[in-house]
């Protein structure tokens, strides 16, 4: 059973207005072509060992490629592994939907960028 939300993008652009934190777990070739302004960066793989630089007690909102591995990552982050998390959600379709809605993508150096 998922003890997480799932959000569209529109939901998610709400929540972040209202300080939720956006936690894209694509790999680093994907992050480095595109990404959501001000997304914390954390490869899925990397996740275990870097909960400590995920904001605590803050809504936190994962987003990958398609919502595939961000789904993975909210079921851990919403699990004992990660007690500081206060709330968990994903972000279906991922940036793929981010980027059809026509939210901003931007790349490392903060130009406009794309999904990979």
């Amino acid at each position: 059973m998922e003890h997480f939300r799932r959000l569209d993008v529109a939901q998610t652009r709400h929540a972040l207005s209202e300080g939720a934190v956006l936690l894209d777990v694509r790999e680093d070739f994907e992050w480095a072509a595109g990404h959501a302004p001000d997304a914390v960066h954390i490869p899925l793989s990397q996740l275990p060992a870097r909960l400590h630089e995920i904001p605590q007690h803050r809504h936190v909102l994962v987003i990958c490629r398609s919502g595939n591995r961000s789904a993975r990552a909210a079921a851990f982050l919403a699990g004992p592994s990660a007690p500081h998390v206060a709330d968990v959600a994903n972000v279906e379709g991922g940036m793929v939907a981010w980027a059809g809605a026509g939210f901003p993508v931007v790349g490392r150096s903060g130009a406009p960028g794309a999904v990979a």
